[in-house]
């Protein structure tokens, strides 16, 4: 009996000590959680717009009469109602300046903030970056609770931290968890060294910070992972530095101003390291360079390996795009090379690049193939079709599941699907909606002097 006893006291004295280990949040959350406000959207949405056009289906298809039903009728005047959306932010400066994503306040005809005291304010969007998904928006009032900026540089892996946000409305919320991985890599999110994190964040975290344990903001909360719409472990939040930056420029610009290179990169394989006799498979490869871009009248070519970018080592094809996009437009650049075995360097003039509008456009392009195969594709330009050697195709850009599975690659440039000639990313979509999903095709690529088919099965 005294020894049970005392192997119980022994356990109860164990958990106690290693409670003691753990973080406390109180003193976080007292101070900083009146800076965190929740944000609210209206806008205006068309029938139309709520629902789509029936899809391409055959009479006789279960689905068919359902969306007969429950659509309005073709050639009816589309009616308007509101919708409403909800967000969260915090607040940067005691005058009411307010950071929250970009993709929570799109589109808004109405935005309103509530802070922790229950007021609310109409607030203005002063701007907003859709490819680091920041926004400013700024509310009237003053001697306002704000945020501590940390250092998203000093993070360690492993290390806690701590979210606050509006999780599917509920205001106020805090979660916690480790910063899980540093500099993530997104899909079509170049410009974003992304941190991932396990505090669970659910719809309504987005715009709301993630805080160190000294209460310091080192990130806004943006994306998740999940397969359910929901929390699944897997959060990732854009780092407070890049977000201030975007911030800067808007409140003193109204836009940001990126640098721009005009290159197609992928990454170095260990097989191609080996075919341009690199050591180690690090670098960006150029697999296109556009005429009269910056990267042209500075001499990069195709088949160039970019080792460094103004000093800084380029590991991977996904670093340089934030290398460039951070560097001041007219700046001259030392940028070292690997071409033809041996290491070179060459002085670019850094350009701007192209507005969000231009960027929107190219996605509303890709959108329909990205969705059914995994793949984002680019007119090529008429220089391209030249220095790649090829009559006509579209590039591959991004590479998502299924393709991903398949072995297709950033820089493929597909020329035809089942022997039938690709010209453009509008004629690719065209002839990919004749195929049912099930279906394989097989895709002509170009990649490099060689030409091979990859087969694939539409989703």
């Amino acid at each position: 009996m005294k020894k049970w006893l005392c192997a119980v006291f022994l356990i109860s004295f164990s958990i106690l000590s290693h409670a003691k280990d753990l973080p406390d949040f109180t003193d976080l959350v007292e101070k900083q959680g009146p800076a965190v406000v929740n944000v609210s959207i209206t806008q205006t949405v068309s029938q139309e717009a709520a629902f789509p056009q029936i899809p391409n289906l055959p009479e006789g298809d279960p689905f068919f009469d359902f969306f007969r039903r429950f659509r309005p009728p073709q050639g009816s005047n589309p009616h308007e109602f509101e919708s409403k959306s909800q967000g969260s932010g915090f607040i940067i400066s005691a005058d009411g300046y307010i950071l929250t994503n970009a993709h929570v306040v799109d589109g808004a005809d109405e935005v309103t903030v509530r802070l922790t005291d229950k007021r609310e304010f109409r607030a203005k969007v002063i701007g907003k970056d859709r490819r680091t998904d920041v926004a400013l928006i700024k509310i009237g009032a003053t001697g306002l609770p704000k945020v501590v900026i940390g250092r998203p540089d000093l993070l360690k892996v492993g290390e806690w931290v701590a979210a606050i946000g509006s999780p599917f409305g509920f205001e106020s919320s805090v979660t916690a968890g480790i910063v899980s991985a540093k500099g993530r890599s997104l899909p079509q999110e170049n410009y974003v060294p992304f941190i991932q994190t396990d505090a669970a964040i659910n719809p309504g975290n987005s715009g709301g910070p993630l805080f160190n344990l000294k209460g310091e903001v080192v990130g806004i909360n943006s994306q998740i992972y999940s397969r359910t719409g929901g929390y699944m472990g897997l959060a990732f939040a854009i780092p407070i530095d890049v977000a201030m930056d975007v911030a800067d420029q808007l409140r003193v610009h109204g836009k940001i101003s990126r640098g721009w290179l005009g290159v197609m990169i992928q990454d170095v394989t260990r097989e191609l390291a080996e075919s341009f006799g690199l050591k180690k498979s690090e670098g960006a490869l150029v697999a296109g360079v556009e005429k009269g871009s910056p990267a042209e009248k500075g001499g990069l070519k195709p088949s160039d390996v970019v080792l460094k970018f103004d000093g800084k080592a380029v590991s991977n094809a996904g670093e340089l795009p934030r290398l460039v996009g951070s560097a001041k437009p007219g700046k001259p650049i030392e940028v070292q090379i690997w071409r033809k075995g041996a290491s070179k360097d060459l002085t670019l003039t850094v350009g701007e690049a192209p507005t969000d509008n231009l960027v929107q456009q190219r996605q509303d392009k890709t959108e329909r193939a990205v969705g059914r195969l995994g793949l984002g594709l680019n007119d090529l330009t008429e220089a391209q079709k030249k220095e790649l050697r090829v009559a006509h195709g579209v590039v591959v850009v991004e590479v998502q599941m299924p393709a991903a599975s398949s072995g297709i690659q950033r820089g493929d440039v597909i020329t035809a699907i089942n022997n039938q000639d690709v010209k453009s990313v509008a004629q690719f979509n065209q002839m990919l909606s004749g195929f049912k999903a099930g279906q394989n095709i097989a895709l002509l690529l170009q990649r490099g002097e060689r030409s091979l088919f990859i087969p694939l099965k539409i989703r």
